[in-house]
C-alpha cells in the first residue's frame, strides 16, 4: 500500500508541474519556490501545537488548491503559483513520508510515525 500511495502522489507532483507549465513563469520559479512552504515549520519553534498548525497548513492540499482556485478566479497570477507551489510540495513531502503533523510530536503524521525508513 505504501508504494502505491507514493505513486499516487508522484501523480498529484506532475500535477503540480503541467499546472505550472500552463502558467507565464519561468521554470526557475518553481525550482526556487517548491521549498518554500517548510517556513511553515517555524511555529515548532513556539510549541510542538503551534508547529503542528503551522505546518499543516503549509502542507494542506484543501488549502493549495482553494488558493490556487482563489487565483484563478481573481485572475491574480501570483495566488495561481502559490497555490501550485503548496500543492507540488505537500505532494512531494507525502511522496518521502512525510505526513500533515499531529499537535504532540513533529515526527506524529496522518501516515504514522516518521521512520529512518521513510
Amino acid at each position: 500500500m505504501k508504494t502505491s500511495l507514493k505513486l499516487e502522489e508522484l501523480a498529484m507532483f506532475g500535477l503540480s508541474i503541467y499546472l505550472f507549465n500552463q502558467t507565464d513563469f519561468a521554470w526557475w520559479w518553481y525550482l526556487a519556490l517548491i521549498l518554500t512552504p517548510d517556513i511553515g515549520m517555524i511555529g515548532y519553534a513556539i510549541s510542538t501545537k503551534v508547529g503542528a498548525f503551522t505546518y499543516n497548513l503549509f502542507h494542506h492540499k484543501a488549502v493549495a488548491i482553494a488558493v490556487l482556485c482563489l487565483g484563478w478566479y481573481m485572475g491574480n497570477s501570483a495566488l495561481e503559483l502559490a497555490g501550485i507551489i503548496l500543492f507540488g510540495h505537500a505532494s512531494m513531502d507525502r511522496m518521502f513520508g512525510y505526513g500533515l503533523k499531529y499537535p504532540d510530536h513533529f515526527k506524529h503524521t496522518h501516515l504514522g510515525w516518521m521512520d529512518e525508513t521513510n
